[in-house]
C-alpha cells in the first residue's frame, strides 16, 4: 500500500499532469538558447506529442544539438575502469593514473563487465594505492609498478600530449564522487550530492541509510540511482526557490505546491509510464507470467523506495516519495534515456604510440608495451553511464532517421552529440532511430512496442507491405 499516494493523490495528480503547452514552449525555447542549438525548435505534434523540428537546413555531418544532462549516472561496475568527473563525466587524473587504477582492479580479479555477479560493482575511494593486491593474470605487472603509476610516481613516454584534469575530490569527503573543477563539484553539490553523499558533510538524514539505499541499487538496478538524483534535484530547488521568496518578502503568498510544481518542471517534461508498466517483458519470462514479473518490478520498485525516503525525505515535498512518481520517474528512464559514452584517452594514447615514426616508436613501445600487454583488449573501455537529456529526449523515432547520437573526437564530456546523417531541410523533423534500424521488420516492431508505440515510417509502412 502507497500511503504518500493515497493520502496526497491530489498533489501527486498535479506532479503527473501535462504542462500547458505555452510553458512546454516557454521552457524549451529557454533550453535552446542556453544550449545555442539555435537551429532547432520543439513543436508539438499531433501524432507524437512534440518533437524537434529544423529551424534552418543541415548538411550532412553537421551538428544540430549539444544537449546536457538533466540527471545521469557511470553504471557502478564501470567505475573500477575509468576514473571520470561525477558531474560532466570528463576523463580526469591522468593517464597515468587511468592505467594503474585498471591495473590494479584488473589484478584483483575486478572488472567493469556487468553480469549482476555480486563482485562486478566495487566501492572505490581514491587511495586504492594503499590496499594490497593479488595478481591472478598472467600478464600482470608487478604491483610496486602499478602504485607507482598512481602515485605519480612513474610517467609514461608522451603522456604530455593527453593532459587530463587533477581529480578534486567531493566537498562533502565521501571519497566516491571527484570532480574535473571547482564548477563542477559546486553544481553537482548543489543539484543532487549533497543529499545522496555518503561523507561526513553529507546533508542526508541518515548516511547510514543512505549506503542501505545504494547498496541495494548496486545489486538490483543502478536505474534508482537516477530516481534518487531526480528527487533530490527537485528537493534542493524546491528549497532554493522558497529561499528565494522568502528573501523578497513577497506580498503575495505562494503555496508549497506551487513552489513543488515548479521545482518539478524540469522532470515534468519528460513522457512518463509506470516503471512496471512499461518495462519490456525479458526473453527468459514466458508470457503467461508477465503479471508476476511485473509485480515483481513493482514490488522492487516499492522496496527502493522505502530505502531512499529513510535516507532523505522531506515532509515538504512528500509527494515525490509516493510509489507513483517513483514508478514514473523511472519509466521516463526507461523509455527516454540515452546511453552515456565518453571514449576513453587511454585508447588513444596508444593508438598514437602505435602511430609514432618506426625510429621512436620501438623506443617508446620497450616502455608501453608491457603495460598495454596487462591491459589486454580492455584497454579501450570507454566510461559507460546512462543519461536524461530534455531536448535529445524529444526527438522522435525512425527506421530511416536523418539524425544520430554521434561524438566527434572533440566531445570529451557526456554531453549528447546529435549530428545529421544527411541533408535536413528546414521545417523537417529531426528523427533519430531507438533501435537498430537493419533489423527485419517484426523485429523493430516487437522493440518498438516496448516504447509504447508502432513505427509506420516510410521504411516501416514499406516494409509492413512485403512482410
Amino acid at each position: 500500500m502507497d500511503s504518500v499516494s493515497d493520502n496526497l493523490s491530489g498533489e501527486v495528480a498535479a506532479l503527473l499532469a501535462p504542462l500547458p503547452s505555452l510553458q512546454v514552449q516557454e521552457y524549451f525555447n529557454q533550453l535552446i538558447t542556453s544550449r545555442s542549438c539555435n537551429g532547432i525548435e520543439v513543436k508539438q505534434n499531433l501524432s507524437n506529442g512534440k518533437g524537434v523540428y529544423a529551424k534552418s537546413e543541415f548538411k550532412e555531418d553537421e551538428l544540430i544539438l549539444k544537449d546536457q544532462i538533466l540527471v545521469g549516472i557511470q553504471h557502478s561496475s564501470n567505475k573500477v575502469d575509468c576514473l571520470v568527473c561525477s558531474f560532466c563525466f570528463r576523463f580526469i587524473g591522468s593517464i597515468e593514473k587511468q592505467i594503474g587504477r585498471k591495473l590494479y582492479f584488473k589484478n584483483m580479479g575486478l572488472s567493469g563487465c556487468c553480469d549482476g555477479e555480486e563482485d562486478d560493482c566495487v566501492k572505490y575511494n581514491g587511495n586504492e594505492e594503499q590496499c594490497g593486491a593479488s595478481s591472478s593474470n598472467h600478464n600482470s605487472l608487478p604491483q610496486e609498478v602499478v602504485s607507482s603509476l598512481m602515485n605519480g610516481e612513474m610517467a609514461l613516454p608522451y603522456t604530455d600530449k593527453f593532459p587530463l584534469p587533477s581529480p578534486l575530490s567531493c566537498p562533502g569527503r565521501c571519497q566516491e564522487a571527484f570532480y574535473c573543477s571547482e564548477s563542477c563539484a559546486k553544481t553537482d553539490w548543489e543539484t543532487s550530492h549533497s543529499l545522496l553523499c555518503t561523507g561526513e558533510r553529507s546533508e542526508t538524514i541518515s548516511r547510514e541509510a543512505l549506503g542501505e539505499f545504494i547498496q541495494h541499487a548496486n545489486d538490483t538496478n543502478d536505474i534508482f540511482l537516477l530516481a534518487a538524483k531526480t528527487i533530490a534535484f527537485t528537493i534542493l530547488r524546491y528549497r532554493k526557490l522558497k529561499a528565494e521568496y522568502v528573501n523578497k518578502q513577497a506580498k503575495q503568498s505562494v503555496s508549497k505546491q506551487s513552489l513543488l510544481l515548479e521545482a518539478w518542471k524540469p522532470v515534468s517534461i519528460g513522457y512518463k509510464r509506470r516503471w512496471w508498466d512499461c518495462i519490456a517483458l525479458p526473453d527468459d519470462v514466458d508470457p503467461s507470467d508477465e503479471g508476476a514479473f511485473r509485480k515483481q518490478i513493482k514490488d522492487l520498485a516499492c522496496n527502493s523506495l522505502e530505502l531512499l525516503k529513510a535516507a532523505i525525505f522531506d515532509k515538504e515535498c512528500e509527494a515525490l516519495f509516493s510509489l507513483e512518481i517513483y514508478g514514473n520517474i523511472i519509466g521516463m528512464f526507461e523509455l527516454n534515456n540515452l546511453d552515456l559514452v565518453v571514449a576513453s584517452p587511454v585508447e588513444d594514447y596508444f593508438l598514437y604510440i602505435d602511430d609514432l615514426p618506426d625510429a621512436v616508436k620501438e623506443e617508446a613501445e620497450e616502455i608501453t608495451r608491457p603495460f598495454l600487454d596487462a591491459l589486454g583488449d580492455e584497454y579501450s573501455d570507454c566510461c559507460q553511464g546512462t543519461a536524461f537529456f530534455p531536448l535529445q529526449s524529444c526527438m522522435n523515432h525512425s527506421c530511416c532517421p536523418n539524425a544520430k547520437a554521434f561524438k566527434r573526437e572533440v566531445d570529451r564530456d557526456g554531453q549528447a552529440v546529435i549530428i545529421a546523417l544527411r541533408r535536413i531541410s528546414k521545417n523537417e523533423e529531426v528523427t533519430i532511430s531507438y533501435i537498430d534500424e537493419e533489423l527485419p521488420y517484426k523485429e523493430r516492431q516487437a522493440l518498438l512496442a516496448d516504447y509504447g508505440f508502432s513505427c509506420k515510417c516510410p521504411k516501416c509502412l514499406q516494409d509492413s507491405s512485403i512482410a
